[in-house]
């Protein structure tokens, strides 16, 4: 299959970027993640953003964080990563499970340095990797069609402070999230967080909860 769509290559043609576009699809870009140069980065990460798309053609694109090495390389061609406990939409992991298509961005933004990886996935709930990752509700193995280096140049440079709290402890275990909380998701929480509420802090409004993610306590 072509690296380039037709509608990219008009683009490069009407830019006069055709030969740069053919050279980098040449010499960067590949089928598998090289060792010393992709895999390393990858698994020293501990967030990602993924983009996927549904059965309509619409995309989207979310945060995955975690733990250093919440994506794991299992050989050249293979990668997995979890799907944690989210707010119950499972937009990505049913984009995955529908059209298996995703893109991955891997980015360190204190060196600055990227990643992009194309992969076909598909989701498992007892694949032999879910023991690396508590907590995770499945776990997404997806086989590597195209990875690439990409340019920093443009990546603002930022400093870490501090691991989410909501990241899975060794147990699997997690804070109660504080939009589980709100009062009009109440009824229809899944049984494992119907009442919980009331024994982390009681019912918030949207209000407060918006207040809480604008003080960054969310």
């Amino acid at each position: 299959m072509a690296f380039y769509s037709q509608a990219q290559k008009d683009l490069q043609e009407q830019f006069g970027t055709t030969k740069l576009a053919e050279r980098f699809e040449q010499t960067i870009i590949t089928d598998e993640l090289a060792p010393d140069l992709h895999s390393v980065f990858i698994e020293s990460r501990d967030f990602f953003f993924l983009s996927t798309v549904n059965d309509d053609g619409e995309p989207t694109v979310s945060y995955k964080g975690g733990g250093v090495g919440i994506v794991t390389v299992v050989d050249p061609k293979t990668i997995v990563f979890p799907i944690y406990d989210g707010n119950g939409m499972f937009l990505s992991a049913g984009n995955i499970a529908s059209s298996a298509k995703i893109g991955l961005l891997f980015i360190d933004f204190e060196t600055p340095n990227r990643v992009r990886v194309q992969a076909t996935a598909r989701l498992s709930d007892d694949d032999a990797f879910a023991s690396k990752y508590p907590g995770a509700v499945l776990i997404v193995r997806a086989d590597v069609d195209k990875v690439f280096l990409n340019c920093g140049r443009y990546i603002h440079k930022h400093h870490r402070t501090e691991t989410s709290k909501y990241v899975p402890d060794s147990a699997g275990a997690q804070p109660y999230a504080s939009w589980k909380r709100i009062d009009f998701v109440q009824d229809v929480l899944p049984e494992k967080d119907k009442g919980r509420a009331e024994i982390e802090g009681g019912l918030i409004t949207i209000e407060d909860y918006g207040a809480k993610v604008a003080a960054g306590d969310s």
